[in-house]
């Protein structure tokens, strides 16, 4: 995983944490241990996976991301419930079968809506889960605007609310895109290259400058060991430069 998915992954996770914290799981009504054996369609915890599944639906693939905030949506759910594995398994059965069509996205926004309507900080914190979701992949398409805003208008969330959150995401995407930019620029800038130069030009300048700092030729010129361990860290510099700089040109 390359350092800037990692970036994304810590936010994802940090969002997660931040809104749905699992000591008391405050933004679904769960009982802590409850143990629930009805039908999970008439439980918020059900009702949010079914929602999670239509976003998902959305744009027809599920990247890395999104597949783990799913983990650890299930996983977090599941804890606070006595029978949690048999709870996890049924989320994740829930949420197959919902992903398959979008008709009754109406009818679980109006079940959520009637178990929420007198919380309305908590129906606009699910739908900041959901837009979420959607962005997760740096890609907020029309239908995914389209799915969230009918979600969002049967919740009965306010416009300005909504666009809000929408607007929120979209910042926050490209500025980790101008940052992931910066670090291209600066990627090139270590390796002693150029975004023009091609493979062949880019290994000889990377290869040049491993033989410079490689803390073992270093050493063997008899350098002090301040200067070798400066030469440790240069070097795994280097390294990180030239896998973000292979990754980019490989996607380009």
């Amino acid at each position: 995983m390359s350092y800037v998915v990692l970036i994304i992954v810590i936010f994802v996770l940090y969002l997660i944490a931040k809104n749905y914290k699992t000591e008391e799981f405050k933004n679904i009504n769960l009982k802590v241990k409850e143990n629930f054996n009805g039908d999970l369609m008439n439980h918020e915890a059900g009702l949010l996976i079914a929602l999670m599944a239509k976003v998902a639906k959305a744009d027809g693939k599920v990247c890395e991301l999104e597949a783990e905030l799913l983990k650890h949506t299930f996983n977090d759910i599941s804890s606070h419930f006595e029978n949690s594995t048999e709870v996890r398994e049924k989320l994740k059965t829930l949420y197959k079968k919902e992903k398959e069509s979008f008709d009754n996205t109406l009818d679980i926004c109006q079940k959520l809506y009637s178990l929420t309507k007198l919380d309305y900080l908590k129906r606009v914190k699910i739908m900041e889960y959901l837009i979420n979701l959607a962005f997760i992949d740096k890609d907020f398409s029309d239908t995914e605007r389209m799915i969230t805003e009918d979600i969002s208008n049967a919740l009965k969330i306010k416009t300005k609310d909504f666009e809000h959150l929408v607007n929120t995401f979209k910042s926050f995407y490209a500025n980790q895109a101008s940052s992931n930019a910066l670090s291209l620029e600066k990627a090139y800038d270590i390796l002693e290259s150029n975004s023009s130069d091609d493979d062949s030009t880019l290994k000889k300048n990377y290869r040049k400058l491993v033989k410079q700092y490689h803390p073992d030729i270093m050493s063997g010129r008899g350098e002090s060991q301040s200067i070798i361990d400066e030469a440790t860290i240069k070097l795994q510099e280097i390294n990180e430069a030239y896998e973000l700089v292979k990754k980019d040109k490989s996607n380009g």
